[in-house]
């Protein structure tokens, strides 16, 4: 009884609040083998990383596409719950569309192996890819919007298109390290700034 009293949940709550802890610290260790070691990574090699037997992730996960799945999910989700953040703890809104655009691009360029993991199940795909536009591009509209505001970006630049253009300035990073699509998407942010008028 004063276990329990301390503790200050019941048995059924401490098991769900562990298995969401077991769920996230999987999704963790499985990004990052991803990007380490491709999306065919032994499941044991994802299980030593984040600590926990393989049967704790094929009880989450049936099958990789279920993981990998989740791991784009829980990628996408991290990318949305950032931009809020990052207006308000940012210097300024344009230093917020900055620091999001390259969170963004972090996703795109490190995360694109899992997308191209589900292109075989097109249906998956289709609706993952729904629900990357359907959390994105409202973040990415309120940053742009904030910054206009600012006075910082000129007003007119639709998030999709934004977003589309920093997507494919970040195709073919893998296959040239010469190219670095960083350099390029900070040239395309400060084309969107507000030149200051001559007198």
């Amino acid at each position: 009884m004063a276990n329990e009293s301390s503790v200050g949940e019941s048995p059924s709550r401490g098991k769900r609040a562990d298995a969401q802890r077991n769920r996230e610290t999987v999704l963790a260790a499985a990004a990052a083998v991803f990007v380490s070691s491709g999306v065919d990574a032994p499941i044991r090699q994802i299980a030593a990383r984040a600590g926990v037997g393989m049967a704790t992730i094929y009880r989450h996960f049936p099958t990789r596409a279920d993981l990998v799945t989740a791991v784009y999910r829980h990628q996408i989700e991290e990318c949305a719950e950032a931009g809020p953040n990052l207006l308000g703890s940012a210097g300024s809104p344009i230093d917020a569309l900055r620091q999001w655009i390259d969170l963004f691009v972090d996703f795109l360029v490190t995360k694109h192996g899992l997308a191209d993991a589900l292109q075989s199940d097109s249906d998956r795909f289709a609706a993952l890819h729904s629900y990357f536009l359907d959390r994105l591009l409202p973040v990415c509209a309120e940053l742009l919007d904030a910054a206009v505001e600012a006075g910082d970006i000129r007003a007119g630049t639709q998030p999709y298109e934004l977003m589309r253009g920093i997507g494919n300035l970040c195709i073919g990073h893998d296959n040239d390290p010469r190219y670095d699509p960083r350099r390029l998407i900070a040239l395309l942010l400060q084309g969107l700034q507000q030149q200051p008028r001559t007198p």
